[in-house]
């Protein structure tokens, strides 16, 4: 099933489409996401100390293995499930926090331990079993989002990618049949809306490697029919390419339909993209189309700044300051392409930037790329 139709039809089903996705991703991709990372994570809690933390206690394993509670005051509610006496014990290395023995076959004991922040073992049955681990975390340290949080922004960002590459499609059959026609004037100018969107999802661009060295390589796809643009009177025998593109992109919308979206590669694709991104638009390539390198630019920061969007709620609770900064990241390489867009949008070639503005761009997209990199720790994935 396509995610959405035509483009009109997707402005009116915006909402509906995005549940849809949701459910399929939980059905399916996400689903799996969450069920690994819930093997890895640890048990989420309450975060009042008087609310006792429920640890059973098999003679192979602790369930959950893996706990995380506030520094201070907390009271453990040890329920021993196998057929055997046993002591719980919380370890600091080789020495023991505090611990509670001879908890009888089927019996519940408490205990009350002031802890410190830090990563402590806990023992889980018998003595040789492997241990569990106890997560202290500081008092006012933020919660980072459960897998769960991350499947609505996830389904909205491939309502986004899904809507921007159905657009691909359309306005590359475009652009190509006006260089197939010959008429490189109109190509000309059909040539950076196509490729901009494109440029939106490179963040994510990446994970079809085939595809996207077919699509955007230097020597191929989009960039071999830029030659043929800026040449005089203009290269020839470019059907051919136009037309590997045109089925390249087609291919591109396929894959994605079947495309599981993670959180993890996502938001590293992001960095990476802005990572590179300055270097390789503001070079002013002789060879590109007036004002591509600004607007491709422009369009990989809109994608970049859809997926921090789409995050931001969740950014917010766990690392406000991070969320400020990048606000102002974007508000920075905004402000500084505006001065060089037109009324219609369209840019002016990036060797028209002042030395001033070029640094500025520069040193924005560095400094985004930067915060970029701490996304993924302030939303618990690295």
């Amino acid at each position: 099933m396509r995610p959405i139709g035509k483009h009109a039809l997707k402005e009116s089903h915006l909402i509906i489409a995005s549940v849809a996705i949701a459910a399929l991703m939980i059905a399916g991709g996400a689903a799996a996401y969450v069920m690994a990372r819930r093997a890895i994570a640890p048990a989420p809690l309450g975060q009042g100390h008087s609310a006792d933390v429920a640890v059973n206690v098999t003679a192979s394993a602790c369930e959950p293995n893996e706990l995380t509670v506030p520094a201070g005051r907390v009271t453990f509610s040890i329920h021993n499930q196998g057929s055997r006496a046993l002591e719980w014990e919380i370890l600091s290395g080789v020495m023991v926090v505090d611990e509670r023995e001879n908890i009888a076959p089927g019996f519940i004991q408490k205990l009350t331990t002031k802890l410190e922040p830090g990563d402590y073992d806990i023992t889980c049955g018998l003595l040789s079993n492997p241990k569990g681990k106890l997560h202290v975390a500081a008092l006012g340290a933020a919660v980072k989002p459960s897998p769960v949080d991350l499947i609505g922004p996830l389904a909205e960002y491939r309502v986004y990618a899904s809507y921007e590459i159905d657009a691909l499609v359309d306005d590359t059959r475009r652009f190509t049949d006006a260089v197939k026609s010959g008429d490189l004037d109109a190509a000309r100018g059909l040539y950076a809306a196509a490729h901009a969107h494109y440029a939106r999802i490179a963040p994510i661009a990446g994970l079809f490697l085939d595809l996207d060295g077919a699509i955007d390589s230097r020597a191929e796809g989009f960039h071999r029919l830029e030659q043929g643009l800026s040449a005089n009177p203009g290269a020839k025998n470019l059907a051919p390419v136009a037309d590997r593109l045109n089925a390249d992109v087609v291919a591109l919308q396929g894959r994605f339909e079947n495309l599981a979206v993670y959180p993890e590669p996502t938001i590293a694709g992001a960095a990476e993209v802005i990572g590179k991104s300055a270097s390789a638009r503001l070079a002013g390539e002789a060879d590109r189309p007036e004002g591509a390198d600004l607007s491709d630019l422009r369009a990989n920061v809109e994608g970049v700044k859809k997926i921090v969007d789409l995050f931001q709620p969740l950014i917010e609770k766990t690392d406000g300051s991070l969320s400020r900064a990048l606000a102002g990241d974007f508000a920075d390489i905004e402000a500084t392409l505006a001065r060089y867009a037109n009324a219609d949008a369209a840019f002016a070639p990036s060797a028209s930037l002042s030395a001033a503005d070029r640094t500025a761009l520069q040193n924005a997209t560095k400094k985004l790329a930067d915060d970029l990199a701490l996304v993924r720790g302030a939303l618990g994935l690295s």
